[in-house]
């Protein structure tokens, strides 16, 4: 048995303290945000509840690149040679927090510890929380706090049965869970809107391990013997694997559209291996969307932008009194970039953006995702044909530079800078 001091109980948990997406170095106990070309946001690296100095962090990643060597696993794991974790999930954010509380509380009091024991003791008590069903049962017993009645939901979902779209419902949790939370959520009928429903499912195995067969649950949540042939409306089924799946109900292809709110977990298979068209729930969206619509935000935004372009453009002068404009400009331009951080979340900024690259959160959501929203309930916007064509993203070279637009006589090319 594990004994934690008694007095981390007395951290009050900050719901707003990380962002999804964050890497946490286990060998150095720092969480930090690592942009889509491994580059580490500086002033975003934590050790406990506390920013670590840029110089501090420049001396002990010898800068601020993050080796590919050194990156998580394809799920965002750490293991082997791997030191660094990446929080994908909506049940990170506690975790990350949980984390940085104890470490916290560790090098406040001068306690010695093996941060890799930490963050493994961490990670077990938060899979605890999930295998024991310790998490299930707080949300049942007060579901109402955890739980909304989602009338758009139901509105999407009925849309789509009515105009004879298959839906599925493929989840990790138990069955009683689902049922109670789907009651809640949806309504008594729920069942009646999807035409397969499995539960404890074991995804991301259920996405690649062809061994383990489905079975079926009764009324009582009773596994039953049969031998599944086919999998019916209006049933529950446990386990799988999604090649018995395919087999079972010829769902294949891009003619699937599969939700899912884990780019790892949910997602990523299913778009590298069986070609299905992914759709990823990112609840943050809206806020983000909320904060960026705002008359601050976009003065500042394009205040920082002009300010680049003055830079970039009078940076060739070299006499004193424009240097020092040029310093001051910089100056400027750094305290600008620390703003809009701090539009977001105070302690990382927006979960899609370091200064001014894509998050590595963004880079990974862009390869395994075909779209993204907020809701399923942004459906409701469009008709149940609609069609999301891909737009023609500009590259680099297409782009018109504010160079250029000072400069219309300029027939050089300037270089194309992409991160």
């Amino acid at each position: 048995m594990i004994c934690y001091p008694a007095e981390i109980r007395k951290y009050d948990y900050d719901p707003n303290f990380a962002i999804r997406g964050l890497h946490y170095d286990v060998h150095r106990a720092l969480l930090m945000k690592i942009d889509a070309f491994h580059y580490i946001q500086l002033g975003t690296v934590y050790r406990g509840m506390s920013v670590v100095p840029d110089e501090e962090v420049i001396a002990m990643y010898d800068g601020s690149h993050v080796p590919l060597e050194q990156m998580s696993d394809f799920y965002g794991k750490s293991s082997q040679g791997n030191a660094m974790k990446q929080f994908m999930d909506i049940f990170s954010l506690p975790e990350m927090t949980l984390l940085s509380c104890v470490n916290e509380y560790f090098l406040k009091n001068n306690i010695d510890y093996e941060p890799v024991h930490l963050y493994k003791d961490v990670k077990d008590s938060i899979r605890d929380v999930h295998i024991k069903g310790i998490m299930y049962s707080a949300i049942e017993a007060d579901i109402e706090k955890y739980i909304c009645y989602a009338e758009q939901t139901r509105a999407v979902l009925a849309k789509l049965a009515d105009h004879g779209k298959k839906m599925f419902l493929i989840t990790n949790s138990p069955s009683s869970f689902v049922d109670r939370g789907m009651k809640y959520i949806v309504g008594k009928d729920w069942r009646e809107l999807f035409d397969v429903v499995i539960v404890q499912a074991d995804k991301p195995n259920f996405f690649n391990d062809k061994r383990r067969p489905f079975r079926k649950v009764n009324e009582r949540g009773v596994l039953l013997w049969d031998k599944i042939h086919q999998l019916q409306k209006g049933q529950i089924y446990k386990q799988g694997n999604l090649y018995e799946f395919l087999k079972l109900t010829g769902w294949r292809g891009s003619k699937v559209l599969y939700f899912g709110d884990h780019i790892y977990s949910d997602l990523a298979d299913l778009t590298l291996k069986h070609g299905w068209r992914t759709g990823a729930i990112i609840p943050e969206l809206r806020t983000e969307i909320k904060i960026m619509n705002t008359e601050q935000y976009i003065q500042t935004m394009t205040w920082l932008q002009t300010l680049t372009g003055l830079l970039e453009h009078m940076q060739v002068h070299r006499d004193p009194d424009s240097q020092l404009i040029l310093h001051e400009w910089k100056k400027e331009r750094k305290e600008m970039r620390e703003t809009t951080r701090n539009f977001f979340n105070s302690q990382f900024g927006s979960l899609f953006r370091t200064d001014q690259n894509p998050t590595y959160f963004l880079r990974r959501l862009s390869r395994f995702a075909d779209i993204y929203m907020a809701s399923l309930s942004c459906l409701l916007n469009y008709d149940h044909d609609y069609t999301f064509y891909p737009r023609r993203t500009p590259l680099q070279h297409e782009l018109p530079t504010w160079s250029d637009q000072l400069c219309t006589g300029n027939n050089l090319v300037p270089p194309m800078l992409v991160r």
